[in-house]
C-alpha cells in the first residue's frame, strides 16, 4: 500500500526526530551538549537493571558517544541545580524541569486516588495518619531513603514486595507531595518539592488538564516526528479519552497532520515541525528503554524489525541473550547483541551477537565492533571479550584484534 510518506521516509523522520545520524566526536561532550539532547527528547527513562550500566545513561551515549557521565549525574541526580526532575512519565523518568507544571495533572489526580495503583489509592485511604506522620518526619529529617525511616519493616523483596515505608514513600511521590532529592548508588532519597525544584518553576502556574494534554501531545509529536495515536499517547502515557481530545485539539490547531504511512495499518500523524532527511547514517548501540523502540510495535512497523526484551524469559526459552541492544546501522537496525560489564575484571563482554537477513555482514561486523570498542572506552572497561554465539559472532571475532588495540 502507498502512502503520503513511503516506509523510508518514515524511518529518517523518526531518527532525526530522535536525534541520530549527527556526526559524534570521541571528546567527552559536556553538560551543554547533553542538555540539547534532554531537550529533544524531553525525558530519560529510569530503570534499576544494571547489567551494562544504568538505562537513562545509554540513550544520550547512543546519540553522542562518549560523554561525561559525572557532569548528567550532577544535573539530574543531585539535589541541587537539577535540570531534571523524577515522575512518572514514560514509566519511571527523568523529565526536564520546564515540563513539571504539565506533569501535575497526574499528580493532582493521584491526589484524589485516581490514575495511581489500587495498592496505593487504599493506601491513600487508610493510612492518612501514616502517611501525615511520614511527611512531617521528611519535613524535619531532610532527604530521606527508606533505610532511613524510623519503621524498620522489611518488604519481601522486588517490585511489590515493599515495605510499608516504603509504599507510603511511592505514595506521596505519585500525590507530588514528595519529589526525589538525590541517588546515591541510585537509591532515592525523597524531600518535599519546595526543597528540590527551582521557586520560579514551582511559582508557574498549574495549566489546566486539556492545555495540558495538548502540550504533551505537542512534545510527543516533536520528540517522534510522526506516530499512530497509540505511539503518540504512550509518549507520556496519557489516559486514553484525554489523549484522543488532545490529539484532535493538536490537528485542529495544525500541531499533528493526518498521513498515510506505505505498509501501516493505522492512521499516522506528522508533527509540523518534523523533517525529512535525504539519508540517516547513524550507528548506534540502544537501549531497551530507549523512546526509538520503547514500543515494540512501533518498532516493527517502523523497521520491520522484531524485537522483545527477554530479560524476564527463562534462560532455555532465551532466543538473542538477557540484555540485548539493538545495533542502529544506517537507517535500519542491523543487528543485536546481548552485552555485560563485568567491572571487576574490567570486561565489556559480547555475550550473543547476531545481525539480521538483509545486511552485508562484513560491513555490520565492522561497524558494530567499533561501537562496541567505543562503549567499552566509555564505561572505562580496557578489555572485550566476544563469545561464540550467534549468527555474527564469527565475523565480529576474526576483526577483535581491532576492537582491542
Amino acid at each position: 500500500m502507498k502512502g503520503d510518506l513511503s516506509l523510508t521516509e518514515a524511518r529518517r523522520i523518526a531518527l532525526a526526530a530522535q536525534g541520530f545520524g549527527a556526526a559524534r566526536t570521541d571528546t567527552a561532550s559536556g553538560w551543554a551538549t547533553q542538555a540539547r539532547e534532554i531537550k529533544r527528547l524531553h525525558l530519560l527513562q529510569i530503570d534499576s537493571v544494571n547489567v551494562l550500566t544504568r538505562s537513562h545513561y545509554l540513550p544520550l551515549f547512543s546519540r553522542l558517544g562518549n560523554y561525561d557521565r559525572a557532569a548528567l549525574d550532577k544535573r539530574t541526580l543531585s539535589h541541587k541545580n537539577r535540570a531534571t526532575f523524577e515522575c512518572w512519565a514514560h514509566e519511571a523518568s527523568l523529565v526536564r524541569m520546564e515540563l513539571h507544571p504539565l506533569m501535575r495533572w497526574r499528580m493532582n489526580r493521584a491526589l484524589k486516588g485516581d490514575g495511581i495503583y489500587r495498592s496505593m489509592r487504599d493506601f491513600a485511604h487508610t493510612e492518612k495518619a501514616y502517611l501525615k506522620n511520614l511527611l512531617a518526619f521528611v519535613k524535619s529529617h531532610g532527604p530521606t531513603a527508606q533505610s532511613d525511616l524510623p519503621d524498620k519493616s522489611k518488604g519481601e523483596g522486588g517490585w511489590w514486595g515493599w515495605s510499608k515505608g516504603k509504599l507510603a514513600l511511592e505514595t506521596l511521590f505519585a500525590q507530588g507531595l514528595l519529589t526525589t532529592a538525590k541517588r546515591e548508588s541510585f537509591e532515592r532519597f525523597y524531600d518535599l518539592p519546595e526543597r528540590v525544584i527551582p521557586s520560579d518553576i514551582l511559582a508557574l502556574p498549574t495549566p489546566g488538564e486539556r492545555e495540558s494534554m495538548l502540550h504533551l501531545m505537542d512534545l510527543s509529536g516533536q520528540a517522534l516526528g510522526l506516530g499512530t495515536a497509540f505511539d503518540l499517547r504512550d509518549y507520556f502515557r496519557l489516559p486514553v479519552a484525554d489523549a484522543k481530545r488532545a490529539l484532535d485539539d493538536a490537528v485542529a490547531a495544525g500541531i499533528l497532520k493526518p498521513v498515510t504511512v506505505e505498509g501501516w495499518k493505522p492512521q499516522a500523524y506528522l508533527h509540523r515541525s518534523a523533517k525529512i532527511p535525504r539519508a540517516v547514517n547513524a550507528t548506534a548501540l540502544v537501549t531497551p528503554f530507549d523512546p526509538i523502540c520503547w514500543d515494540r510495535d512501533r518498532t516493527e512497523r517502523l523497521f520491520n524489525f522484531h524485537y522483545r526484551i527477554e530479560l524476564y524469559t527463562p534462560a532455555p526459552k532465551r532466543k538473542f541473550g538477557y540484555y540485548v541492544l539493538p545495533f542502529l546501522m544506517g537507517d535500519r537496525f542491523a543487528g543485536r547483541v546481548c552485552l555485560k560489564a563485568d567491572r571487576e575484571t574490567g570486561t565489556l563482554r559480547a555475550n550473543h551477537v547476531h545481525h539480521e537477513e538483509f545486511v552485508d555482514i562484513a560491513e555490520v561486523a565492522t561497524r558494530m565492533s567499533a561501537e562496541i570498542k567505543r562503549m567499552a572506552n566509555w564505561l572505562e572497561l580496557p578489555k572485550v571479550e566476544i563469545k561464540k554465539s550467534g549468527n555474527l559472532a564469527k565475523a565480529l571475532i576474526a576483526i577483535k584484534s581491532d576492537i582491542s588495540k
